[in-house]
């Protein structure tokens, strides 16, 4: 089996979801940060190429609006940016959507992007859904993500639910998941994550459930 060739994608690790309306709530923000730097510093001792991301909206937007302090990346990776990484802005939940990301990726010879980054129930899922479009493997890193609470007239559910059912949900199908531990022993060994598939999530599913 060849090594899988990877990049990591940084979505949107944005001063919005720190102390803005968009707070990240599960896992606790602060430990999601901590195990985004440590992935973005092995992959770069790693030599893997690496893609900042941020959302944005235009200067009148109540959240990501161009230019204010909610848009700007965390300083804890802005501080890290080296100039040779690629920085991109977007106005999709997707990496993909409106941007060069899947041109820059192929002139990369990736096959496996690395998501880690805001937030899990949208950009995240989002960039991971569209990911087999462009022939690419996803893999998202479990506790370098983070989900809010939603309320809504179709219903109310915590970040925690949000988050665990959408990695389970990812490793049915869209993205192998993993932890920070685990994705950088992988990248060491130079091996991939295991993903399970849907038919064998269902049936366990319905095993469980039964």
């Amino acid at each position: 089996m060849t090594s899988p060739r990877r990049a990591l994608l940084v979505v949107d690790v944005q001063n919005e979801y720190f102390d803005g309306p968009m707070q990240i709530q599960y896992p606790p923000r602060e430990a999601t940060l901590a195990n985004i730097t440590r992935v973005l510093d092995h992959a770069d001792a790693a030599g893997l190429p690496v893609a900042v991301v941020q959302h944005t909206l235009p200067a009148e937007a109540p959240v990501y609006a161009e230019g204010s302090h909610g848009w700007q990346l965390h300083p804890d990776v802005a501080a890290r940016v080296k100039p040779h990484w690629k920085q991109v802005t977007k106005n999709y939940g997707s990496v993909f959507g409106n941007t060069d990301v899947a041109q820059w990726l192929r002139e990369q010879n990736v096959d496996t992007i690395t998501i880690v980054g805001y937030m899990t129930n949208n950009c995240d899922l989002a960039t991971a859904a569209e990911a087999e479009v462009h022939g690419l493997v996803a893999e998202i890193i479990s506790d370098a993500t983070g989900a809010i609470h939603l309320a809504n007239a179709a219903g109310k559910v915590s970040a925690e639910q949000v988050h665990t059912t959408l990695m389970t949900l990812f490793h049915s199908n869209f993205a192998a998941v993993a932890s920070t531990k685990m994705w950088t022993d992988a990248v060491s060994s130079g091996t991939a994550l295991p993903k399970d598939n849907l038919v064998a999530s269902a049936l366990e599913g319905r095993n469980s459930f039964s």
